[in-house]
């Protein structure tokens, strides 16, 4: 892979140094919880459709008390899109070559009443240069004030940067998130952008202020849920709540077609599906 301008090794940093904060916390709540679980880390390496390097990235999961199964994954990768799915992303429709390197994260929680939980954000190079990303809140059993808390948290990190930001995400959130075979949304919403292009600075500060916001609300909503009592009948719920999580990921999610059309690693792409699911 060819070596990294500033801007693609400043993003980079700081999606690695997100997911090491993350992870932290993560691991403080298990070791609140009375568990010893921690994140195993494996890398892996990505072969170019050309034979080249094509860059690699690090799986990042944990199984332990309070987090069933959570998944944190950091990658950076580059080299040329294969066949026609280069003409289906900004800026590549002429010329294939790309560069995209992020942070992607879902949790599942032990506990029903604890909201699982998505949360991606990314700097992609075409022949344009864009961030992306965004979280949203996917509690089996919604809980209207972990909801509030979630939006106002991500509304004061938007809000920082232009008041436009958090109605227009908001609703693309809700648009995108959506399963249109079950007529339902996956979760309760949260903010997605894309295509944020121009200013790199502003849009660098941005995106990190997402992944401040996130590290600041969810593990607050955690502490506050995880010790709920919980009866067989909200396991069931969640475990068919999370089938429909899972057909989400599976048939309409733009992260997993990216990740299997560009040679990334199988169980880190598919690391957003949940320990355990139920259809009935």
């Amino acid at each position: 892979m060819k070596e990294l301008d500033v801007e693609q090794a400043t993003a980079r940093q700081w999606f690695e140094q997100l997911r090491d904060l993350i992870c932290a916390e993560f691991e403080s709540i298990e070791r609140e919880a009375g568990s010893d679980a921690r994140f195993d880390y494996i890398a892996w390496n990505r072969v170019d459709p050309s034979g080249a390097d094509g860059g690699g990235g690090v799986r990042g999961v944990m199984k332990g008390k309070v987090f069933e199964k959570v998944g944190v994954n950091v990658s950076t990768v580059g080299g040329a899109f294969d066949g026609e799915f280069g003409k289906t992303i900004h800026g590549a429709a002429e010329d294939p070559t790309f560069f995209a390197t992020g942070i992607s994260l879902v949790a599942h929680m032990a506990n029903p009443h604890v909201p699982a939980v998505h949360m991606n954000t990314r700097f992609l190079v075409t022949t344009k240069r864009w961030f992306g990303g965004g979280a949203d809140l996917n509690p089996p059993l919604p809980v209207a004030a972990d909801t509030a808390d979630f939006h106002e948290t991500l509304k004061a990190a938007c809000d920082r940067h232009d008041p436009a930001h958090y109605p227009r995400f908001k609703q693309w959130a809700d648009d995108y998130f959506y399963i249109p075979h079950r007529k339902v949304h996956r979760g309760v919403g949260g903010i997605f952008y894309d295509h944020l292009e121009g200013d790199f600075a502003a849009n660098f500060a941005f995106t990190q202020d997402v992944g401040r916001a996130f590290l600041d609300a969810f593990p607050r909503i955690v502490r506050r849920r995880m010790g709920d009592a919980f009866t067989d009948a909200d396991i069931a719920a969640m475990r068919e709540w999370r089938g429909r999580y899972a057909e989400f990921n599976l048939v309409y999610d733009r992260g997993t077609l990216f990740g299997l059309k560009t040679g990334g690693n199988i169980d880190a792409i598919l690391m957003s599906l949940p320990p355990v699911a139920t259809w009935s």
